[in-house]
């Protein structure tokens, strides 16, 4: 009789991996947590069922980002931070209720969609939730306290009445919760628009500034009180915008500070300021500030023995400059980075000295090389009483360690003579030397100016430079 082939296919295999793919298309991996697709499906979704109903409720939208994340995966590697944020997924989806939904956007980011809220208020309790169990995840965790989370809210239809604008007011109230301190939630305000657009504006410009060449660094003199006998430079920063011309430093490195860009443009002043200094026929010092941005990067003092070998700067001519808080962010850190740094024969400087947090233990954590009073104690030092009594306090602790101290911010004839009758051995300020292109400085460093002096103490293509030697201005006050 007649018969055919018949071929039995299973197909179970085949329905697994389709299920798979939809999975993996709408869901994140390393979460498990809806992905940044199912996350614009939903709100999309929420936004059309809330505008419809006209309940009056809340449909409120919260970004999350974890601070100092980066940190985690630079100190500990990239299966800690995967366990970081599993551990974040956890704690959050734990304070949500049902109908709330959280989703992993990708890399550090989160987003929570909270409709049918009461209240605006809702939302701040479900987000202080969220930060909360974070905070008691940390406390539990050995080491713990590494990272916390900021938290932006926006309100629908309250603060937007349709998707984009909506994601976009999250974000910079998430920015504003950043800028304000982390570990904490915004709520988004009008005002926070065009403060935070021009802040984004500064991050994207200040990312390509090395690359066009809008950064330069100037000089200023640093001279032994005593004898007026130059001792080095310190390089300053300065930011030409090619649309709003000179940005103060005030304004830009606390931008640079938290957006991540510090890093590269430190790495550009570090190389610019030892490439000028190995050019100098006199073996000045060159001193260069750090951030504490720069300082807790894994990578720090291995990029300043690449820029040493590179420009052939003699290490002992270095000196950076470090203020108290960066050491404060995270002492043990810190403490080992400075010393693979003096290890390299750099020379580190304590800068700000009397505006940080616990000056004399720092002092005895680290054997700094110099201590750097702030200008704000030697403004009006020989007119004030009390100001004076902390600078001689300073100086007294200076020679108690064998350290050398620099004045900052010397700025009159009353207060350098104040500063030599104390013994402060070296001076900075106007009134010593202003911040110029080193091209001002040719006698100083023994490289001759393509640009000849015009006799009256300014070079025709620099600025002015009050270059008064302190000890011949004193003899003859």
């Amino acid at each position: 009789k007649p018969h055919g082939d018949h071929a039995v296919r299973d197909i179970r295999e085949r329905k697994k991996a389709e299920q798979e793919i939809i999975r993996l298309a709408h869901y994140d991996p390393l979460t498990g947590l809806a992905n940044r697709r199912s996350f614009n499906s939903r709100l999309e979704a929420e936004i059309a069922a809330a505008g419809r109903g006209g309940k009056g409720g809340q449909l409120a939208l919260m970004l999350l980002d974890l601070d100092r994340f980066k940190e985690v995966n630079d100190l500990f590697g990239h299966a800690a931070g995967d366990a970081m944020l599993q551990k974040v997924a956890q704690c959050a989806s734990a304070k949500l209720r049902h109908g709330q939904m959280l989703a992993r956007l990708g890399g550090d980011e989160f987003a929570i969609i909270a409709p049918n809220l009461p209240d605006p208020q809702a939302a701040g309790r479900i987000a202080e939730a969220v930060l909360s169990a974070m905070r008691e995840e940390n406390r539990l965790s050995p080491g713990g306290g590494l990272v916390s989370a900021s938290i932006g809210i926006a309100l629908y239809p309250l603060d937007a009445d349709e998707q984009a604008s909506l994601v976009s007011h999250a974000d910079t109230a998430l920015y504003r919760a950043k800028a304000e301190g982390k570990d904490t939630y915004r709520y988004f305000e009008a005002s926070m628009g065009a403060e935070a657009r021009d802040r984004r504006v500064m991050e994207h410009d200040l990312r390509q500034a090395v690359a066009r060449g809008e950064f330069r660094l100037v000089y200023q003199p640093q001279k032994e009180i005593s004898t007026g006998r130059m001792i080095g430079f310190e390089a300053l920063l300065r930011w030409h915008h090619p649309e709003h011309g000179d940005i103060s430093p005030a304004v830009f490195i606390p931008v640079a500070e938290d957006s991540g860009a510090i890093i590269q443009i430190g790495e550009w002043v570090l190389s610019a300021a030892c490439e000028e200094a190995a050019r100098w026929k006199n073996p000045l010092m060159v001193a260069v500030n750090v951030s504490a941005v720069q300082l807790h990067n894994p990578n720090f003092s291995r990029k300043v023995h690449e820029v040493l070998l590179r420009s052939g700067l003699a290490p002992g001519r270095l000196e950076l400059e470090i203020t108290e808080t960066a050491l404060v962010k995270d002492m043990p850190r810190a403490l080992a980075a400075l010393r693979q740094i003096k290890a390299l024969g750099v020379r580190v400087a304590m800068d700000d000295f009397g505006t940080g947090y616990s000056s004399l233990s720092n002092l005895r954590a680290f054997p700094f090389d110099k201590i750097k009073i702030d200008g704000s104690f030697i403004k009006s030092v020989d007119r004030n009483g009390q100001v004076a009594a902390i600078v001689r306090a300073v100086l007294g602790l200076g020679r108690g360690l064998g350290l050398p101290v620099l004045a900052e911010g010397v700025e009159t004839l009353g207060e350098l003579k104040f500063l030599d009758a104390e013994d402060c051995e070296i001076g900075q300020g106007f009134y010593l030397g202003r911040p110029g292109p080193i091209e001002a400085f040719g006698e100083l460093t023994g490289v001759p100016s393509e640009k000849e002096d015009d006799g009256a103490g300014r070079s025709r293509g620099g600025g002015s430079i009050l270059m008064l030697e302190p000890a011949a201005a004193l003899r003859s006050a």
